[in-house]
């Protein structure tokens, strides 16, 4: 059973990432979700790391209801792996963390410890 976890990087429940921009990057805590099939970034946030196009949309289902959102691949570093992944453009500026970490990041070698700061 310890064979399944090498090489797999340990993250908590919420974790440092640095986002990588066109022109700058930026350190942020993103919350790690394991519900959200697709991971989310702040559309501020993403407009000033010059992140985009808009590749395609998606239908989003949340307690808020269904939203269709833009949809943008984005660079980002969690520890020290570098990952490319889709993320939906929403207004989070409401919410505690401007960048959610979905299934879609989490299925790239990642084990979550609800333990871990």
């Amino acid at each position: 059973m310890a064979d399944k976890f090498k090489g797999k990087t340990i993250v908590g429940l919420s974790q440092k990432i640095t986002i990588i921009g066109k022109k700058r990057s930026k350190s942020v805590v993103a919350k790690v979700d394991t519900g959200a099939t697709k991971g989310s970034i702040d559309s501020k946030l993403a407009s000033s790391l010059q992140l985009g196009p808009v590749i395609k949309t998606k239908l989003v289902k949340s307690a808020h209801g269904n939203e269709v959102r833009p949809v943008i691949s984005a660079d980002i570093k969690i520890k020290n792996k570098n990952i490319k992944a889709d993320f939906t453009l929403a207004d989070r500026s409401h919410l505690k963390y401007s960048v959610l970490l979905g299934q879609n990041i989490l299925k790239k070698g990642f084990i979550i410890d609800p333990s871990k700061k």
